[in-house]
């Protein structure tokens, strides 16, 4: 990378300079939420935002927040698949056996390189709490795939999140409507599972703990972290904890204690209570005399759903009832999750450290949950091996001058039916509309907007045809946040120079310097075509 050289000489530096030595690495609290939207964080929103969020706005205020952070896709799984392996989820293979809602199984092998790995071999203690979502294997009782039927929740699991590098876990399986509803502590399942529960957002009914309360969740695994945080320890060793609450994710279910504390109705008490998670592990640290030396970033998977509000059952179109109260979820930027615009794909990122990076600023580079792996390694000066993190890029310069430019030229996006390509601030997506099926509210629905295609330019033989308005949209984000022009039309060469910094990700395995790596799978940029695209 261009800027190799400029951040090599800023690491040594910065080493020196707060003491980056073993003894001075610091504590990292990474806080995931799930479906929160940019515009539902205060600091973020603005005038749009109408709930309350004092404690990410506090890591924002004592920090810095990046107002150009995204997932790697604007859906669940494949983006905590990126976060977790600093891999792009398009190159890996899908598993040869799969399990239905939280009976997941694992996404990568136990041998794939993690965050866990990574600061464990740094020595820290490791632990993840929360929402796992990443697979894993179920002791059965008849010795197939697991399924609701035939697991033996009195066994411990055959691969857990400690397989891959956590010395303490608790967690759910899944998202939290998504059976089976119980928690499970380092490896094995907590209480009777032998009731049938379900929640009210779809209602999806299953294997449940006994005690298990939706409404108690999040709650639960923030007392969890607490308890990690504060937990007796060698004082010379430091902590690295990964949070994934499952909040404001459906259900949206907010304990009794913040029902119409927001102002805002159900939905913005459940991202009140979120907030308030947030605090209480900022708390914790404080208390425990850790804040000084502890990096907390607190984040989201990707952008709100636009299925949820203030009715507990997932309704489409719900936003816009939201939006009548003056409260836009995705800041104003247009989609939502599973879309390929920039309300499914950015999100709301705040980070603080006390030791390094200098309070109040602002950071308008581009920046990837993909890279807290790079990022993490420079931190701790603990090395990746080669092959691991292919596509995790370190923004460590940006915490300590948020001003500085940032390591990160281009990053590759992905919504449920389309790719995207970001170079600095242009954006090409590989498909008309939202790129999403748009089942609860994304617009135009892609199928539609491949029949809009077709009629307005034809079908196509092959697919380099493709690489044309209507069939792609080109925007400049920093004229048009809104992405609301398509410039494809009128910049044909930038269509094609965008698609091959793609192909060129594609080929080479990775977008990080080094010898060139194989991907899991043959990826094809133009997967979600219809076939009715094509010319017969």
């Amino acid at each position: 990378m261009r800027h190799f050289s400029r951040l090599l000489a800023f690491v040594l530096v910065l080493a020196g300079s707060v003491g980056l030595e073993a003894a001075e690495k610091p504590n990292v609290v990474f806080i995931l939420a799930d479906d929160l939207g940019i515009g539902d964080v205060e600091c973020f929103g603005g005038e749009k935002c109408q709930i309350p969020t004092p404690n990410f706005d506090r890591i924002a205020r004592e920090g810095v927040k990046f107002t150009d952070a995204h997932p790697d896709v604007s859906h669940c799984v494949p983006t905590r698949m990126a976060l977790m392996t600093g891999r792009h989820p398009w190159r890996y293979a899908a598993p040869k056996e799969n399990g239905p809602w939280g009976y997941l199984t694992p996404r990568f092998s136990t041998d794939t390189f993690t965050l866990g790995n990574l600061m464990k071999n740094a020595g820290y203690r490791t632990g993840y709490i929360g929402k796992w979502h990443l697979g894993t294997i179920m002791p059965t009782t008849d010795g197939k795939v697991q399924g609701p039927e035939n697991v033996d929740f009195t066994k411990p699991l055959v691969v857990s999140p400690n397989d891959y590098g956590f010395d303490q876990t608790f967690i759910l399986p899944g998202s939290l409507d998504m059976f089976p509803y119980v928690f499970i502590k380092n490896g094995v399942f907590q209480g009777s599972v032998t009731a049938q529960k379900g929640w009210s957002a779809f209602n999806r009914i299953g294997p449940a703990a006994e005690d298990f309360v939706d409404t108690k969740v999040i709650g639960t695994f923030t007392t969890e972290a607490e308890k990690f945080i504060t937990a007796p320890q060698d004082e010379s060793q430091p902590f690295f904890l990964f949070l994934a609450l499952t909040s404001p994710h459906t259900p949206v279910s907010p304990s009794r204690n913040f029902e119409g504390q927001s102002g805002l109705g159900l939905y913005g008490d459940f991202v009140y209570e979120t907030d308030h998670c947030v605090g209480r592990v900022l708390d914790a640290l404080e208390a425990a005399g850790l804040s000084e030396n502890t990096m907390v970033i607190a984040t989201s998977d990707h952008g709100a759903a636009a299925y949820a509000g203030n009715i507990r059952k997932a309704t489409p179109f719900q936003f816009r009832e939201l939006e009548q109260l003056g409260h836009y979820s995705g800041g104003g930027y247009r989609g939502f999750k599973f879309s390929i615009y920039e309300g499914g794909l950015r999100i709301p990122f705040v980070a603080r450290w006390p030791k390094v990076i200098p309070a109040g600023r602002e950071c308008d580079e581009l920046i990837g949950l993909v890279d807290l792996m790079a990022t993490l390694s420079q931190i701790t000066g603990e090395e990746i091996p080669d092959g691991a993190g292919p596509d995790s890029i370190s923004f460590l310069p940006l915490l300590d001058n948020p001003q500085a430019e940032g390591n990160r030229e281009e990053m590759i996006l992905q919504s449920t039916h389309g790719f995207a390509v970001r170079q600095e601030n242009w954006k090409l997506t590989l498909c008309p509309g939202s790129g999403s099926a748009g089942r609860f509210g994304n617009r135009p629905r892609t199928q539609d907007a491949w029949k809009s295609a077709v009629e307005s330019a034809g079908r196509v033989t092959d697919p380099r045809e493709l690489l044309k308005a209507p069939y792609v949209q080109l925007f400049n984000l920093s004229d048009d946040p809104s992405e609301s022009k398509n410039l494809a039309a009128e910049h044909p060469e930038k269509v094609r120079e965008m698609f091959a910094i793609f192909e060129t990700a594609i080929k080479r395995g990775r977008v990080t310097p080094g010898p060139n790596l194989e991907n899991d799978r043959r990826v094809n940029p133009w997967q979600s075509v219809p076939r009715f695209v094509f010319k017969k």
